[in-house]
């Protein structure tokens, strides 16, 4: 093996798979070592900083673009499977300082005192706690100013901000429910930023419960019950999106149920979303139903026009993008059900005239969303729907899109799929990441925003996107 032959490719490789400001942060001094150690690749850091931020949240892709970039006859033992990647910390008095190797606000954000926990939320999605289990950091872009109000959503905002303001003293626990895309999630992560900014020393943690059980699962297999319970129960806010997917987990409902009862003795406060009211929820326990509606059940209804056309407005004057009345009105007018499609609709008619150099008017946004207006979506789409029609359009077999293989026509066939997924599903970033062969959410949202911006520039992009969600939507 040429260590350095291997760097080289495996991070030209890299680089195209993360932002241009986690590249900088963590992958811009990283060197690799004359020889390798064993078989294993030995690559040099600057500091422990970066050592321990690529092990908790790169060290995947990194085998995996390493692994694509090394002869098989190379590798060691069969040759089969990921290349073992040794991460060392280079000793010696000029090894830089965890600011030094940062984007120029992360170091000036280090220099004024700040912790690295700020760090984490701007550089990488997720933080790693005791047992190896890891936190999703909470997205900066979702606050309350960010939040669209209307007749639909007014009290689930109002009730959300109360308790930001004072967590665990005004609704405890606090219940939204309300279907997909129609910004639950927001008002979660609103709660959290602000008490964050508020309450700098009130530990806060969002989960989704997808996460929930995956963790429980681990910790059962793991036998870590100390650290997974003292995880959720010595936190000041708990954050828990989509608690629907508890139904049926007898389990997971039993730990649940203790969890709840240590944070609502300890006045700690509890936010939950999910897409219907407590009693609703069928086969969630009795004891757990009752506990959800002791404190103040709300729900978040579909937006009306004058609200979605609020939506829209915002986000074309947050993305930089001049777009008439009309045109805002015709998209409001036609999709109405779902905020994320609507914001989809609005990149798929701007992006269209970008690339044509067109005037944006209704004739134009009506004929790129013909397959919205023409084919109001009555049947539920699933995952092997989209994965097969994600397979047919690009050439590739179901099992390479969800396989290892980081080829570049592939991946990015890979990204358009997780695209169409955030667009036509109620799935999470987690869920979509899961049914692309267990990927890590933060590929998944990486892969959904590249392709949100790479339709404004690249005709063929833009066609394919269109094409798969055509294809999804008519069930060809």
């Amino acid at each position: 093996m040429d260590p350095q032959q291997v760097w080289t490719a495996g991070s030209a490789a890299l680089r195209e798979q993360v932002t241009d400001a986690t590249w900088k942060a963590w992958f811009e001094g990283v060197t690799a070592a004359p020889q390798p150690n064993d078989g294993h690749l030995v690559l040099n850091v600057p500091s422990t900083l970066v050592k321990e931020r690529i092990e908790d949240r790169f060290l995947d892709l990194l085998r995996e673009v390493l692994t694509e970039a090394t002869p098989p006859e190379q590798r060691s033992g069969s040759g089969v499977g990921l290349l073992d990647v040794d991460i060392i910390v280079r000793p010696g008095a000029d090894t830089p300082s965890p600011s030094e190797t940062l984007p120029s606000e992360m170091s000036e954000h280090l220099a004024d005192g700040g912790t690295t926990e700020v760090l984490e939320h701007r550089a990488s999605p997720v933080k790693v706690r005791e047992g190896g289990m890891r936190d999703i950091a909470l997205d900066p872009r979702l606050t309350f100013e960010a939040f669209v109000i209307g007749t639909s959503n007014r009290f689930a905002h109002a009730a959300a901000q109360s308790v930001a303001e004072t967590p665990g003293k005004s609704y405890n626990p606090l219940f939204i429910h309300g279907s997909a895309g129609l910004g639950k999630t927001h008002l979660l992560h609103a709660i959290g930023n602000y008490v964050r900014e508020i309450f700098p020393n009130r530990h806060v943690r969002y989960v989704t419960t997808e996460s929930f059980l995956n963790e429980y699962v681990d910790m059962i297999r793991s036998n870590t019950g100390n650290a997974f319970r003292r995880r959720y129960r010595e936190c000041d806010v708990l954050l828990l999106d989509d608690v629907q997917f508890m139904e049926g987990k007898e389990g997971l409902q039993e730990e649940f149920f203790h969890t709840f009862n240590a944070l609502t003795a300890a006045r700690k406060q509890i936010v939950l979303t999910s897409d219907r009211s407590p009693k609703a929820l069928a086969t969630l326990e009795q004891r757990l139903q009752s506990r959800f509606l002791a404190g103040l059940t709300t729900d978040v209804q579909p937006p009306n026009l004058e609200t979605r056309l609020a939506i829209l407005r915002k986000k074309a004057e947050g993305d930089g993008l001049e777009v008439s009345h009309d045109v805002l009105e015709l998209i409001a007018e036609n999709i109405t059900e779902n905020i994320r499609e609507l914001e989809g609709a609005l990149i798929r008619v701007t992006a269209f005239a970008s690339l044509d150099g067109l005037e944006l008017t209704c004739d134009v946004a009506s004929r790129v969303l013909e397959d919205l207006m023409a084919l109001p979506q009555s049947r539920a789409i699933t995952p092997e729907q989209i994965l097969r029609a994600t397979s047919e359009t690009f050439g590739f077999s179901i099992d390479e899109l969800i396989g290892p293989n980081r080829r570049r026509p592939l991946v990015q066939a890979r990204q358009i799929g997780m695209y169409v997924f955030r667009e036509l599903t109620d799935y999470s970033y987690p869920a979509i990441g899961r049914e692309f062969g267990g990927r890590d959410h933060t590929t998944a949202i990486h892969a959904v925003t590249k392709i949100a911006q790479v339709m404004r520039d690249r005709r063929q992009v833009f066609d394919q996107v269109t094409a798969l969600i055509t294809r999804v939507r008519s069930g060809a």
